[in-house]
């Protein structure tokens, strides 16, 4: 960041007076402009006993399957931000959305939000992002092909959790050193 986007002033990168760590300040009219973390919402859409994932058509990891997801957008709650995502990612309608899966991915300044739903009458498509929706049993999962380790986590949690139908909500951190970015 180099210029304030309240008052288009240069900014400075430093402790503020009374913070603890450096963030953008404009000395001109004094905004601190904080950086957060993103918030990444989306659906384990099951069918019966499948779950839905999509091929992504664009980067990162192009041609790797995910689960429906995305940015949560202002304005909207994060269960409302996972069944937009898999509409749009996957032109399917969902209803029973329970907070699933909760990862905190600091290395990215990333949070992602699951959400286990029922797909409300089987329909899907590719949406705008999306190469290919399809349907698997755990068998056919492609474990190979899975787009991010959260995907992976998350999967495996409900296949595990399905033997004894206790679907409770799994939390993780995934970090990866600065060294091995």
């Amino acid at each position: 960041m180099k210029f304030c986007s309240q008052c288009g002033a240069a900014v400075v990168f430093r402790v503020p007076e009374g913070d603890n760590r450096k963030r953008f300040l404009c000395e001109s009219c004094g905004t601190i402009h904080y950086q957060n973390p993103r918030i990444i919402t989306g659906c384990l859409a099951i069918w019966e006993d499948q779950v839905l994932l999509c091929k992504r058509s664009i980067q990162p990891r192009r041609g790797f399957w995910t689960l429906p997801a995305g940015f949560l957008e202002n304005g909207e709650t994060a269960r409302a931000g996972a069944a937009r995502e898999t509409w749009e990612e996957a032109q399917a309608k969902v209803a029973n959305t329970e907070l699933y899966t909760m990862f905190s991915l600091p290395h990215i300044s990333q949070i992602y939000l699951f959400y286990r739903a029922q797909l409300v009458d089987g329909i899907f498509a590719p949406g705008g992002e999306t190469e290919a929706v399809s349907l698997f049993h755990e068998a056919d999962v492609p474990w190979d092909e899975l787009a991010f380790p959260v995907i992976r986590d998350t999967l495996q949690h409900y296949f595990r959790d399905r033997l004894d139908n206790q679907f409770n909500v799994h939390t993780g951190d995934i970090e990866i050193s600065r060294d091995r970015r």
